[in-house]
């Protein structure tokens, strides 16, 4: 494996396959029985998830809601997310712990961090709800953050797309993939991989991002095994 420590990035969107809003049930098992190539073969899992296909802050504050109290909405949304995926993962006979970074003890454990990693060691996917627990941070930064927390070797982050374009592909028939981009490329041509407070934490950090199409079979597990999939971004 190329990778033994991995922190998976999905968005909330990911989940909702077809349908306007919600999860897919189909999507969400189609994801877990990725995952679960992965883990019976060592590697350590951990996960993100956004909340936007169920609620977004941003999206609150443009009907008039008080942003502070609309993003921890948006937190809400990541968590029920979490247990929507832990619950695929069971099925496929994956051990899974979600850890939330707002207090939810009836359904899920507090963010800690030595005990997230001895998850982890034990073969256990670890979700992480609840963003960082603070408004005004999006899951992307939560991401980045718990990568670096957990020691994670590279973050995955799964789209829709098969990594990053010249421009949005699904606009410009003209564009053109990256297979391999640095930083401060992404930076100077204004590339959008993620929001710049978790882009510039993962510079800092020499933590490379891996963006891929997290909708193809066997995307994930040619990824950790090397395969050059998608597009990575590092120093």
């Amino acid at each position: 494996m190329k990778y033994k420590r991995i922190l998976l990035k999905l968005s909330g969107e990911a989940l909702m396959g077809e349908q306007q809003y919600g999860i897919d049930p189909k999507r969400i098992k189609e994801y877990a029985e990725e995952i679960k190539t992965v883990v019976d073969k060592g590697v350590e899992l951990a996960i993100v998830i956004g909340g936007g296909n169920i609620f977004r802050g941003l999206q609150g504050v443009g009907q008039g809601m008080d942003r502070v109290q609309g993003d921890h909405m948006g937190m809400l949304a990541t968590v029920i997310n979490a247990l929507a995926l832990q619950s695929a993962l069971e099925a496929e006979n994956i051990q899974t712990r979600v850890q939330s970074a707002i207090k939810i003890n009836e359904v899920a454990e507090p963010f800690i961090r030595r005990r997230a990693m001895r998850h982890l060691e034990k073969g256990r996917v670890v979700i992480f709800g609840g963003g960082t627990g603070n408004p005004y941070f999006t899951t992307d930064s939560a991401a980045v953050l718990r990568a670096i927390e957990i020691d994670a070797d590279v973050i995955l982050k799964g789209t829709r797309v098969d990594g990053i374009y010249t421009s949005d592909p699904e606009k410009d028939k003209t564009a053109t993939k990256y297979e391999n981009i640095t930083f401060n490329d992404v930076l100077s041509k204004g590339l959008k991989v993620m929001d710049t407070t978790a882009f510039t934490l993962s510079q800092e950090n020499e933590l490379p991002i891996v963006v891929f199409d997290m909708n193809t079979r066997g995307n994930l597990m040619k990824i950790v095994t090397g395969e050059n999939i998608g597009t990575t971004v590092n120093n």
